[in-house]
């Protein structure tokens, strides 16, 4: 009987096998392109934040001065002694800068007019000529061409030309104050130069006055007390846990403990420093010795962790060949164990001081966040550290603070890039591969 019905041969065993080589390979390809996609998506936007922050900071680093013939009289400076600190701190300095911007001006009578002349110029200009005639008593009685800071009104309309094509109700600089402003550019009085305030100075009101130097010496010192406390504390921590702590149950607890406290919140810690340090030892707040124990309490799990791994890396031939030829046990580790431990305690002290480097909440609960204007001299000053002067910066309504906290960045991202290149070096240069 004839039958319509048609038998399909089953697939053999090496079809079925390329079929499915070829569906793994499709599944390897697609998500390849997955992971290229990714970290591309990943770079872009990474380039993007850091070309933001680039360009808000590139201005800060540049600063608008203004010259002015300086007469420097001891009758409007109100000074008999040119030899008599005293006298030169108190002088009248910006009666000095009023009388050139008079001399400058001379058609300018009216008095709202002469505030707004005034306004042209910093209050830290009057500053800027103590501290010439300081360092150059032989300036009294002469008249010297100075270059003053500009106003911060003054800096942020050079740097952005845009502004003068607003109306004069949208902008901060006067139609009149733009005209002083052309005639003292047009005689050559204007110019713009490298921000070294920005480099030198501490914190201040007015942001043409305003640097990083301040927070800069502050992360420094802090940074070192965590340095000198954390890293012999961790590595000793670490070496008894490792190789000469029993194994049973109390051991067992301190290991997850630490492993627990590597993920508490870093403001656990500074609530731990407010309550310990400030409240029951009565140490100074926003000290850097202070910071420094808060941050040593932060970065010790993450320490403790690196070294013991850095220890479990060490070959036990090692430890069996120093001990087979008479070496005790505390030999065998100092003199063997520990050197080729060594790199990645290192590196991982190295990424512990990073991150304490980048770190704000736990200073903010022990009083950084205050106002410092003047430089730390030692470990007992008040002081503020990088990450904490961003934040302040950034809370400020002044325009020309947001330039100076995206310079700021700058200069804690470069901070942050050169640690963990010097990880990566260290371990590049000192590790072995067993």
């Amino acid at each position: 009987m004839n039958s319509d019905i048609t038998v399909q041969a089953k697939p053999g065993v090496a079809e079925r096998v390329e079929r499915g080589l070829k569906k793994r390979y499709r599944a390897e390809r697609r998500f390849r392109l997955y992971g290229i996609f990714s970290v591309g998506v990943a770079i872009l936007f990474l380039a993007f934040l850091l070309l933001n922050i680039l360009g808000k900071a590139l201005p800060a680093f540049q600063k608008t001065y203004i010259k002015l013939d300086i007469a420097f009289d001891p009758a409007v400076l109100e000074i008999t002694d040119v030899r008599n600190e005293a006298q030169l701190r108190l002088a009248d300095y910006n009666g000095l800068i009023r009388q050139a911007l008079q001399l400058k001006f001379p058609e300018v009578q009216d008095r709202r007019d002469k505030r707004r002349l005034y306004s042209l110029l910093s209050s830290g200009a009057e500053y800027q000529l103590g501290r010439l005639l300081q360092s150059r008593p032989e300036l009294l009685n002469t008249t010297e061409a100075v270059w003053l800071y500009a106003d911060n009104d003054v800096d942020a309309l050079y740097k952005n030309d845009t502004d003068r094509e607003l109306p004069e109700a949208a902008r901060r600089i006067s139609d009149l104050q733009l005209t002083w402003l052309a005639r003292l550019e047009a005689e050559g009085g204007i110019k713009s130069g490298f921000n070294w305030n920005l480099l030198n100075s501490g914190d201040s009101r007015e942001p043409e006055l305003a640097g990083i130097r301040g927070a800069l010496v502050g992360s420094f010192y802090t940074l070192l007390v965590t340095l000198l406390l954390s890293f012999p504390i961790g590595v000793a921590a670490a070496v008894y846990l490792e190789e000469f702590a029993p194994r049973n149950r109390w051991t067992d607890i301190i290991e997850v403990n630490i492993n627990n406290l590597a993920a508490v919140p870093s403001i656990v810690f500074g609530l731990l420093g407010l309550a310990v340090f400030i409240n029951f030892f009565s140490l100074p707040r926003s000290a850097p010795m202070v910071g420094g124990l808060v941050l040593t309490l932060m970065t010790l799990p993450t320490i403790i962790i690196a070294s013991r791994s850095a220890i479990k890396a060490v070959p036990p031939s090692i430890r069996e060949a120093a001990l087979g030829v008479g070496a005790s046990k505390m030999q065998t580790v100092l003199h063997h164990v520990l050197p080729l431990a060594l790199p990645g305690m290192l590196t991982g002290t190295i990424i512990g001081m990073a991150r304490a480097l980048g770190e704000t909440a736990p200073l903010l609960m022990i009083g950084m966040v205050a106002f410092i204007v003047d430089v730390p001299q030692g470990f007992g000053d008040p002081a503020t550290v990088l990450p904490v002067q961003i934040f302040l910066w950034a809370d400020s309504p002044e325009r020309g603070f947001t330039e100076l906290t995206s310079a700021a960045i700058i200069v804690l991202l470069v901070f942050l890039a050169a640690m963990n290149m010097l990880a990566v070096i260290l371990r590049r240069k000192f590790e072995r591969r067993w």
